[in-house]
Parts: C-alpha cells; structure tokens; sequence
C-alpha cells in the first residue's frame, strides 16, 4: 500500500491559515514566510499490490489507455473502495473526455494547465 500527501494547511507567520496550497513542493508567495505545516496522507493500493476487484479496476484504465502502463495517483486515492474507484472512472471519462464543445486534446492541455498553476502533481 502507498502513502501520498493529500491536502496541505499552511500556518504564515501573520496567524492566518492556508488551505490552498498544493504539495509538493511547499511554496510561498513572494515574501511569506512559511511556519510548520500539517500534511494529511491518505491510503492506497499500488499496481504491483492491487488483487481482485481493484486488480480489474486497474485492468479496465490500462485497456482505456494504451502506452500508460502506471494507473494514476489521482485514481488509486479510490482505490480503498473498488467501487467507487469504478464508479469514479466512469463519471471522469463521461466528463473530461466526451465528445462536446472541446476535443479531447484542448481538454487535456487545460487540465494540464490547471494542474501547473496548482503546483499539482497529477
């Protein structure tokens, strides 16, 4: 099983809490300094590890997606429940990668920006 940060709280030195900030890295703003900070893990099941219903979760993403053998991270925070982890990937692939006012590749390069201004892994 795997440990990923899922949300971090930021403590500034004004009091203030942030909960906006994406890890990693840890980033401040131009002349913050940042105190501690609390990171949440979260659970789950990796590839090499996944048997039964998360196994052919897992299997149904790969075959969605040839040449991307590693099930993503964004996914596996699912994975604890197989069924929502299904029920997650349908209503994604109905979402994100439909047929509608923008193509799949618009979509993925805003996604991707997105991710990038979040300072997101995924």
């Amino acid at each position: 099983m795997g440990w990923r940060i899922l949300k971090a709280s930021l403590w500034l030195d004004s009091g203030k809490l942030r909960n906006d900030v994406a890890l990693p890295p840890i980033r401040g703003r131009p002349g913050e300094e940042l105190g501690w900070c609390y990171m949440a893990f979260i659970k789950w099941i990796e590839d090499h590890d996944a048997t039964g219903e998360v196994a052919e979760a897992y299997n149904v993403w790969r075959q969605a997606n040839p040449g991307r053998m590693a099930m993503p991270e964004i996914l596996k925070c699912f994975s604890l429940r197989p069924d929502f982890l299904k029920s997650v990937m349908h209503f994604s692939d109905q979402l994100h990668f439909s047929v509608g006012h923008l193509d799949r590749q618009t979509k993925e390069m805003l996604a991707t920006y997105v991710s990038a201004l979040n300072q997101c892994p995924y």
